[in-house]
């Protein structure tokens, strides 16, 4: 089981889903209205970890975050 939390603009609570790896949480969040829109503007961190790819693979445990795009000065 991982944890995504939701950063910024995205008003949601964390959940915990079941998942072997990105591509598999995103598949999960593109059938969520509220979080599907952001899905191709975020940065995604795993482990507060910034990752540039869905081909990365999740262990129990495991927290992956929604970065939406801010701007700010």
């Amino acid at each position: 089981m991982v944890t995504i939390e939701f950063l910024g603009p995205i008003k949601k609570e964390p959940i915990k889903v079941e998942a072997k790896n990105l591509k598999e949480v995103a598949k999960k969040l593109q059938n969520d209205e509220e979080v599907s829109k952001w899905l191709k503007e975020c940065a995604v961190a795993v482990n507060d970890k910034i990752v540039q790819d869905l081909d990365v693979n999740l262990k129990d445990g495991d927290k992956i975050s929604l970065l939406p795009p801010v701007c700010g000065g």
